[in-house]
């Protein structure tokens, strides 16, 4: 099984930029990452230090989000927030760069939230064109833009699988072929979604997949979702990429459960 560990919800007693080398010393050669920084556009040197963090642990980022505002402050996503739309563009630059220098090929917009004084589809008028910018600016290194349904914030507007799908329909009616759903069984499941049947009918096509048990967010095995089930389902019928680790546990303990080879 190939697993990528999400080192910004894993391994967060410890500072960021120590989080690759922990994960490789837990047997793990790949880690993904919401976006790393504070700002859309951080300075050179806080690049070039999470860069070198990731080469000297030795390990390869296998995502990583485009940059979505105030995370803790409830923030998700820039893509179809009006008044933002120079700002992540300017983001789409600096996640290229960083792509040409680590290899990563997978890269997760968040959609962003329901503004109160516009309307639905001015939002998503512009979420299209920030899309498709993304989608043109990652196939450069030959990159896919991930878009992802999301539970727990009710003004996120992608909630199921058929949300998301259908406004990566419109991407590839403009041509832009490399925007993927990004499968996070959590998510859809907490939101009601019939996961086996996305499965079914979309696991071939899937961008990403994500895992967490429910309830609580936490590792598998801690709850009641049978996501051994549906990620071996996913590769029968065509999913061939990683499994990202993306659940809350302490460090001590987050990773007791999986079959993984010893880091030498």
């Amino acid at each position: 099984m190939t697993y990528t560990v999400n080192c910004s919800i894993l391994l967060t007693e410890l500072p960021l930029l120590e989080r690759p080398a922990a994960a490789k010393a837990a047997g793990f050669d790949a880690v993904e990452f919401w976006w790393p920084f504070a700002e859309a556009v951080p300075a050179d040197k806080d690049v070039d230090a999470f860069i070198a963090a990731l080469q000297d642990a030795g390990v390869q980022l296998s995502g990583l989000n485009f940059f979505a505002g105030d995370m803790p402050g409830g923030d998700r996503g820039l893509v179809s927030w009006k008044g933002r739309c120079g700002e992540f563009k300017d983001n789409i630059d600096v996640v290229v760069g960083i792509a040409e220098r680590t290899g990563t090929k997978a890269f997760n917009a968040l959609y962003g939230n329901r503004l109160p004084e516009f309307s639905p589809e001015a939002q998503d008028e512009l979420g299209l064109k920030n899309l498709i910018a993304a989608a043109e600016g990652v196939a450069k290194v030959g990159g896919i833009v991930l878009l992802e349904p999301v539970s727990g914030t009710p003004s996120y507007p992608l909630k199921t699988a058929a949300d998301a799908l259908a406004v990566i329909a419109k991407a590839k009616e403009t041509g832009a072929e490399n925007v993927k759903l990004l499968a996070d069984f959590y998510h859809l499941a907490v939101n009601g979604d019939d996961v086996a049947a996305v499965i079914e009918d979309h696991a071939k096509d899937f961008g990403h997949i994500q895992i967490a048990d429910n309830p609580g967010r936490g590792a598998p095995g801690t709850g009641a979702l049978p996501l051994g089930d549906w990620i071996t389902r996913s590769r029968e019928l065509g999913y061939d990429g990683y499994i990202g680790l993306e659940y809350k546990a302490p460090a001590a303990e987050a990773f007791t459960w999986a079959i993984r080879p010893v880091a030498g």
